[in-house]
């Protein structure tokens, strides 16, 4: 799949389809596409592509967070965190720590530290707009109430609730175990040979 030609690509398309059709499963044509890996592609919310490591001459296949799901984040934080909404602040940041949990934890196997970043200053920004209008605070009542005596900013609490650090979440990249995983087809069914 990765070393093979165009051609090696459709055969094993093939072989795959006829793996999946005992299951009752079909491959999409309109999902199923083939793609050189440098060119990188899109699969369950991550981005992958084969790229040169920063600094060497040595080439990995990397896992990105793709653009949708971040799009998609952004749009659910800015549905709860409208102006003009009059939601409670302790059900808004419960929600928003929901979504921000279990994203953070679905994404953390990627290459994800800088976007992680992102997003947190983005989230940060909204609740913080938010409290200033709805409460026409200026900036500079914003920083007495989230600044501690030091000058340095307090997490974001809200009702008894903070809000949760996505920029913390502890980034562990994914451990190739392909070789390691049985394979609950045989030989036969499959037509693939082992490779050394």
């Amino acid at each position: 799949m990765v070393h093979g030609t165009r051609e090696h690509v459709e055969e094993l398309r093939g072989q795959v389809s006829k793996v999946l059709a005992p299951m009752g499963l079909v491959l999409s044509p309109a999902k199923t596409r083939i793609v050189h890996l440098a060119d990188g592609f899109d699969f369950l919310g991550f981005r992958i592509v084969w790229m040169r490591k920063r600094g060497t001459d040595k080439w990995h296949v990397y896992t990105f967070i793709a653009d949708k799901p971040v799009v998609s984040l952004k749009r659910k934080i800015k549905s709860l965190t409208q102006r003009l909404s009059h939601l409670d602040y302790r059900i808004a940041l419960i929600r928003i720590n929901q979504i921000l949990r279990g994203w953070a934890n679905y994404f953390k196997h990627a290459v994800a530290k800088h976007t992680m970043q992102r997003l947190h200053t983005f989230v940060w920004w909204r609740v913080l707009r938010w409290v200033m209008h709805r409460h026409r605070m200026t900036w500079k009542a914003i920083r007495q109430r989230f600044r501690d005596p030091q000058g340095h900013w307090k997490p974001v609490e809200l009702d008894g609730i903070i809000l949760f650090h996505l920029d913390k979440v502890p980034i562990t990249r994914y451990r190739y175990r392909g070789n390691s995983i049985p394979n609950p087809w045989p030989e036969a069914l499959t037509g693939l040979a082992p490779t050394a």
